[in-house]
């Protein structure tokens, strides 16, 4: 894997080195534009409509705009000027609970290994880490960005996860029609908690499948070999308007699906 980032994890007087890599890759499929005269890929340019001119990079500059077409000029340096002092360092905050942290917090995760000499200090917070059940939160700055972090054991090794600060998650007040203390009946309710036991199992990542990409995969693969694409079925719902019987059938089929057939005796010898 490729090396993104070298600092340190440091909390209290502990320092320990460590690499940053990504841990998850986008797998999703691109396409490029094609003028569809030529089928040449279309460049795109960056161009002033005031200069009549396309920009060269060395002439794009940063700005902010404050208000309608007003905009302040934040040159490289300024920018590098206000950046915290510890740009190297994962800093650790606090130890916490991990379910104290709402999934909803979480960004992007990253691997990280021990830096040059750094295999002791790095496997003593592992595995205090991995005895104590406890994470850290940490600050860390990337890109010239300051982000918010936890940093956990998963199997043997510590991964950092962005996320995101208490001011970018939207409050759920902003939700339109959300409903509240609406009265359920009681035989709704003990049917749909069984549905749900029902459909309880241990989680396995491995048995989830990314359909649509393996069908584009497929469609590019017989258009390369110059065949026909058919249009697959579309699978229609089955029509049920009261509740009730939607979770009649929905336990139905469910619990057909955990009856496993049973296994032939073979007859003794």
């Amino acid at each position: 894997m490729h090396t993104i980032w070298k600092g340190a994890i440091s909390f209290g007087l502990v320092h320990i080195p460590v690499r940053l890599f990504s841990a998850t890759q986008d797998k999703s499929i691109s396409f490029r534009s094609l003028h569809e005269k030529c089928k040449t890929p279309i460049k795109y340019s960056r161009y002033c409509p005031t200069c009549d001119t396309e920009v060269p990079w060395e002439e794009v500059v940063k700005g902010y705009e404050y208000a309608d077409n007003q905009f302040v000029l934040m040159k490289k340096e300024e920018m590098e000027a206000i950046l915290p002092e510890n740009r190297k360092a994962i800093e650790i905050l606090d130890f916490v609970k991990l379910e104290e942290i709402d999934p909803i917090y979480y960004d992007k995760s990253y691997y990280l290994g021990p830096g040059d000499h750094g295999n002791h200090a790095y496997s003593l917070l592992r595995d205090a880490m991995a005895e104590t059940g406890k994470i850290g939160v940490a600050k860390i700055t990337i890109r010239s960005k300051q982000s918010l972090a936890v940093v956990r054991v998963h199997q043997s090794c510590l991964v950092m996860e962005t996320i995101f600060y208490p001011d970018e998650v939207r409050d759920v007040a902003q939700v339109p029609e959300v409903p509240a203390g609406v009265e359920l009946p009681e035989k709704e309710m003990e049917m749909a908690k069984q549905l749900i036991d029902q459909l309880t199992t241990a989680f396995d990542p491995e048995k989830y499948r990314d359909e649509y990409r393996q069908a584009v995969e497929e469609a590019i693969e017989k258009k390369i070999k110059g065949e026909e694409i058919v249009e697959a079925p579309e699978r229609q719902p089955e029509r049920v308007v009261d509740l009730m019987e939607a979770l009649k059938a929905s336990l139905e089929q469910s619990g057909k699906k955990k009856k496993k057939p049973r296994k032939k005796k073979t007859a003794a010898r």
